[in-house]
């Protein structure tokens, strides 16, 4: 059973960039498509990003297109979402998730099996 766990959240200024890590544990992280997921106060967890098992394809939510990148690291068992020119609508926390699903780009919640705790991203105006 893979375990996720998030890091890299903080406080930045609009405009500043962060990136996020979730490091997988247990040797089977190869076999999952991984995302990002974020959640606002009082508002509906929204897809961010994903990546299939290869790497090789990435997807986006609209509002984050050009600004965020997804990637991974096998050789680490890590995924990464580097966020840059950071909103002040992008305050969240951001989870890190994995499917078992890889034929195409998941968007929803309910695709994905396993869920890291969530790490803070607070930007100030």
């Amino acid at each position: 059973q893979v375990q996720l766990e998030e890091s890299g959240g903080g406080l930045v200024q609009a405009g500043g960039s962060l990136r996020l890590s979730c490091a997988a544990s247990g040797r089977t992280f190869s076999t999952y498509a991984m995302a990002w997921f974020r959640q606002a106060p009082g508002k509906e967890r929204e897809y961010v990003a994903s990546i299939r098992r290869s790497g090789g394809t990435t997807d986006y939510a609209d509002s984050m297109k050009g600004r965020f990148i997804i990637s991974r690291e096998r050789a680490k068992n890590t995924v990464y979402l580097q966020m840059n020119s950071l909103k002040v609508e992008d305050t969240a926390v951001y989870y890190c998730a994995a499917t078992g699903l890889d034929s195409i780009a998941h968007r929803n919640t309910a695709d994905y099996d396993l869920w890291g705790q969530g790490t803070q991203v607070t930007v100030s105006s």
